[in-house]
């Protein structure tokens, strides 16, 4: 057992050290997101199952705190609301769930996130569409397999793993570096 766990722990760390290729990409989505929230603009989160429990994390980091003490930034995760969740689910299916609130709430210059470790998934390609109708700023935070999600986004967050539990630990810590990098450039620090 131990020695699997060890095999476990060298794949997650050496997946994190091919992780730094990502560097310049996740800068300019720092970046993006930064300009976006100074012109009181929103980030926005989705993806399913595990994907979900992400965008939510990471929305609570942005709308709370990460790691100073400061005003909230203008966050949403897409995945929360269990009333439009099923509302729109049933009248007009699964995959419009999250469009349609991109096409309620979002506007020209907020940002986007898609989490999916396929990279295909029918409700993230569909708000991706939306935002683009939208001028909203799309980033796919994906895996290897890349998947429809590839073509469609203004920024690719495609990290170095295919299995859905790998994939899924990567988005996370991206994710936290970029909340972090989002808080040091608004409110101190610098990037």
């Amino acid at each position: 057992m131990l020695e699997r766990l060890s095999g476990e722990l060298a794949a997650i760390a050496d997946n994190c050290l091919k992780t730094r290729e990502l560097l310049p990409e996740l800068s300019r989505v720092i970046d993006r997101c930064v300009d976006s929230l100074k012109r009181d603009g929103a980030i926005f989160f989705c993806g399913n199952g595990g994907s979900a429990s992400q965008a939510q994390h990471l929305s609570a980091e942005l709308v709370g705190r990460y790691k100073l003490d400061r005003l909230p930034m203008r966050s949403a995760a897409l995945t929360v609301d269990t009333s439009v969740l099923t509302a729109v689910g049933n009248d007009y299916g699964f995959e419009e769930v999250f469009a349609r609130q991109i096409r309620g709430l979002g506007r020209p210059g907020d940002v986007l996130f898609g989490l999916s470790t396929s990279g295909n998934s029918e409700n993230v390609v569909r708000a991706f569409e939306a935002a683009r109708s939208k001028k909203i700023t799309t980033v796919a935070m994906i895996g290897t397999r890349l998947g429809r999600l590839r073509g469609m986004a203004d920024y690719l967050l495609a990290v170095p793993a295919s299995e859905a539990n790998s994939v899924q630990e990567l988005h996370l810590i991206i994710g936290h570096m970029i909340c972090d990098g989002i808080e040091r450039a608004l409110c101190g620090g610098g990037q």
